[in-house]
């Protein structure tokens, strides 16, 4: 009997070990890749980095990232604009009143939009606002663009985080006589308020690192928006990181690494935020 556990204690052991071995090696292919772009981008990035960066605008192949700064932001704040209130919207609907037929089919085609890539959205954007709509490339063609991306994921971490409010909480907001929308919008979303931002942070850092809907809807400038939302096309730091890395010149490789560095560095800044945010709603 003895010899029969020490045997299965020697399997049980060797399987142990064999698994954590796996997890390991699984850990290191997904860590070591991402540690040696990370340090790639870092390094070569943090040396392209200077003060005429971030006050000079692109001329030619060199020159400075202000142009493409301020219409990274114009861009993921203008899709922000449009995708968080509707998102939001949508997630609380699905939350407190998609549980019959029609919450089913909305949800379904949330999940399918968010599979769809972001190259056949940029298409379908050129052909119906560019072109069909005569916007030319634009600011607005490119947000509205962003926004469709990004609002299924909005909706989803709003539907996720109202749903994690607690029975009690409703039941104690009609005992006070609150009618359904003070419950909703008093009660519940702002209990749920740690991940609807975060998905709205998420969000912001998906629209801040996209490139292909845009080179469809945005196209590229040398100058600073105008203030024009369409007939104008507009720069933003990862069509530089996509096109200037291709060039054989020293000057844009710098330009390319400097904006790959910033992407990445308010990807980062974002996804810290939003970090903070969920752990202080555990906190809480």
């Amino acid at each position: 009997m003895s010899e029969r556990v020490s045997r299965r204690q020697r399997k049980r052991r060797v399987f142990n070990g064999v698994f954590a071995a796996l997890c390991v090696l699984a850990f290191a292919v997904v860590v070591v890749p991402l540690a040696d772009l990370l340090w790639m981008t870092l390094s070569k990035g943090s040396a392209a980095l200077s003060i005429g960066l971030f006050t000079q605008v692109t001329n030619g192949i060199s020159g400075g990232l202000l142009n493409a700064i301020e219409g990274s932001l114009v861009l993921s704040g203008g899709a922000l604009l449009l995708a968080a209130p509707i998102g939001v919207l949508s997630g609380i609907y699905l939350a407190e009143y998609g549980h019959g037929r029609w919450g089913r089919v909305v949800r379904f085609l949330s999940d399918v939009l968010t599979g769809v890539p972001s190259i056949v959205l940029g298409y379908f954007a050129y052909v119906t606002l560019v072109v069909g709509m005569g916007w030319q490339f634009s600011a607005l063609a490119g947000a509205i663009t962003l926004a469709i991306m990004v609002m299924p994921y909005i909706a989803r971490f709003t539907e996720l985080s109202m749903r994690q409010n607690p029975a009690s909480l409703r039941e104690a907001a009609y005992a006070l006589g609150c009618k359904e929308h003070q419950v909703v919008m008093r009660v519940l979303l702002p209990s749920a308020r740690a991940g609807v931002l975060t998905g709205v942070l998420f969000a912001l850092a998906i629209s801040v690192g996209e490139t292909a809907p845009l080179i469809y809807t945005a196209g590229w400038s040398n100058y600073l928006w105008n203030g024009k939302l369409t007939q104008e096309p507009i720069g933003y730091l990862t069509y530089v990181i996509w096109s200037f890395i291709n060039q054989p010149f020293a000057s844009a490789h710098a330009l390319a690494y400097a904006a790959a560095f910033l992407v990445v560095g308010i990807v980062l800044a974002i996804n810290l935020v939003a970090r903070l945010f969920l752990l202080k709603k555990r906190v809480s």
